[in-house]
């Protein structure tokens, strides 16, 4: 089986599924975008949003059944993660082998004019000129769709914005870093102007002001767009509709602005529609409102139902405890049965049933319990974190790590929640490394309390025994006894299928869940993490967010989560960029906190 694809101006997928054996994947999804109109796929990692974002595509899925229908434009472009260059390329041919559809329709323009105009004497072709307008007018419209005269001044716009307009257009692809390829990777798909964009993660590898720059592109952008992000402030800035497709209890859940119409897509106003949800208006920020007030929905529903259970069981028990010990009527009682023996007891009996139903109906169709949002447990005992006024945990003096960071001063107390920010290269990981004790200094001095203990979460998680599973690598690091009392089934990081697979078969972000599992078990006195919100999904970035304010002991966090650094309520710590630049500590007083939460002590 595989899907049908018929070309309009819109962006259309009816009954998508998608299975890989006996694994299915994406399960009779429907969406549409209209022009103009951008939709965000959100969703735990392996939830389906790059299979999605491929099969509407029409890229390659081996080994998949697909069935369903997709309408899309013509021309659409796919950006993935894995990036289609060869060692060899080189940068210039990689940007005119994006746009060699664009050159072509220029020619076809060319072409189309010259015939229009009768051509040349001596090869002219008797064409009718309505034939030859109408070639004209359908290579103007695609041309212009394509903006055809603006490719070498768009080429130089977007590789500057992008900020690799310096890297000279010469360059073998092997001699450029992973993160500048994937810009231009990027900058080739927009050059290439196509009608429909589908990005998957599209600002990874992006600083601030690339960032910025695509959410100017993309905001402009004529055609239907949609991109798989795990981005939140990109999220909200660009999307115009989310579609969840892991949203718990409730099926896919869609969010829309109103806008021109996609015909038969279901939306009100057919700005964007997904047949698995609920389609309306909402930005990212209104969108995370509306699942917290779904989840306090599911807890007062859960919290009723379990209530109504215990009475509907008393009722039954109760009834069951009087027909088992029954006593001897007195004869003020066989008075009683004489006039109403009958109407009492089939009174009582209609109770008894209905309960009896009711509590077999209950028991069937009662909603599961929430999860409990993330939180962390106490520091082990016999490993107390030391008293605020017995000095800092860690105190830095003029500390150098040649050509990689220099930190003037640097305190950590029990009550520290630190901002670690700074541009690439600016000795983010570094700091944390001199912190967690793996990197030695190579000037000043690192002070650390006796008996410190320092969790670091690194952004690249390895595990020395491939082979063994979650639940062993869990069990043997924190010790039978604790393991039991946090059992890590019971932190909801893992799915139940995951529990006992090899971890080195697990996903990145699976191991970094593990990671976090064994700190959350057995919190630090300091908990040291680096860019704690890739590779998780959104829902548990969140929820680390939150869980952050209560840790037990000091937090230190390197990030460029522009949703994270916004919304910081805590101290910063801003790395100089170059070589030798000063760290400057900035407090929560210091800066604006628009829109912020609370992430500092509590």
């Amino acid at each position: 089986m595989s899907a049908t694809v018929t070309h309009s101006t819109h962006l259309r997928g009816d009954g998508l599924s998608v299975a890989f054996g006996d694994r299915r994947v994406v399960s009779d999804l429907g969406l549409a975008v209209a022009p103009g109109h951008r939709l965000g796929l959100i969703g735990e990692n392996g939830a389906g949003k790059s299979t999605l974002l491929r099969l509407l595509a029409g890229a390659d899925l081996p080994g998949a059944a697909v069935q369903g229908r997709i309408v899309r434009p013509q021309r659409t472009g796919l950006l993935r993660q894995e990036l289609p260059f060869a060692p060899d390329d080189r940068v210039d041919d990689v940007i005119e082998a994006a746009i060699a559809e664009v050159r072509a329709i220029e020619r076809e323009l060319d072409d189309a004019a010259h015939a229009l105009g009768g051509g040349d004497a001596d090869e002219r072709v008797d064409v009718p000129p309505d034939l030859a307008a109408e070639r004209y007018a359908r290579a103007l419209e695609a041309a212009e769709r394509a903006d055809v005269w603006s490719v070498e001044r768009r080429r130089d716009e977007l590789l500057d914005g992008l900020g690799i307009g310096g890297l000279g257009l010469g360059r073998r692809i092997d001699e450029l870093s992973g993160g500048q390829r994937s810009r231009f990777a990027l900058a080739a798909l927009l050059l290439s102007a196509p009608e429909a964009l589908l990005l998957d993660e599209p600002t990874n590898h992006l600083d601030d002001d690339a960032a910025a720059f695509l959410e100017e592109r993309l905001r402009a952008w004529r055609g239907p767009v949609a991109f798989a992000s795990h981005d939140r402030e990109f999220l909200d800035r660009v999307a115009t509709g989310l579609l969840d497709l892991d949203p718990g209890r409730g099926g896919a859940v869609a969010l829309a602005r109103a806008g021109s119409g996609v015909p038969g897509s279901g939306d009100r106003d057919g700005a964007l529609a997904a047949s698995a949800g609920t389609a309306f208006g909402g930005s990212f920020t209104e969108y995370l409102a509306v699942r917290a007030a779904e989840r306090e929905r599911w807890r007062r529903q859960y919290e009723d139902e379990q209530s109504e259970l215990t009475r509907l069981r008393l009722v039954v028990a109760e009834r069951a405890r009087n027909v088992a010990h029954g006593r001897a009527a007195t004869d003020n009682d066989k008075f009683l049965k004489h006039f109403k023996r009958e109407n009492v007891e089939q009174a009582v009996s209609r109770r008894v049933r209905n309960a009896e139903l009711r509590l077999d109906d209950l028991e069937r169709t009662q909603v599961a319990r929430p999860p409990a949002p993330l939180a962390f447990s106490g520091i082990p005992t016999g490993a107390t974190a030391p008293a605020e006024d017995a000095g800092p945990l860690l105190h830095l003096t003029d500390v150098s790590v040649r050509g990689r960071l220099d930190v003037p001063a640097l305190r950590v107390t029990p009550g520290t929640r630190l901002l670690v920010t700074g541009a690439n290269g600016a000795g983010k990981s570094t700091l944390l490394a001199v912190l967690a004790g793996r990197l030695g200094v190579d000037d000043g001095t690192v002070h650390r309390r006796r008996g410190l203990r320092v969790g670091l979460l690194e952004q690249d998680v390895r595990f020395a025994d491939p082979d063994a599973s979650p639940r062993a690598i869990y069990a043997r690091t924190l010790g039978e006894r604790r393991a039991e009392r946090v059992p890590l089934d019971g932190l909801g990081l893992f799915a139940p299928r995951d529990l006992d697979r090899p971890v080195g078969r697990l996903s990145v972000g699976q191991q970094r869940r593990l990671a976090l599992a064994l700190v959350i078990a057995a919190p630090p006195h300091v908990f040291l993490l680096d860019e704690p919100t890739n590779h998780l999904s959104l829902a548990l970035a969140g929820e680390l967010e939150d869980a952050l304010g209560g840790f037990p002991g000091a937090v230190v966090v390197a990030s460029h989560d522009r949703w994270l650094r916004r919304r910081w309520l805590g101290e910063e710590l801003e790395l100089g960029a170059r070589r030798g630049a000063a760290a400057s500590v900035v407090t929560s007083s210091e800066r604006a906190p628009a829109g912020a939460v609370p992430r500092g002590p509590r």
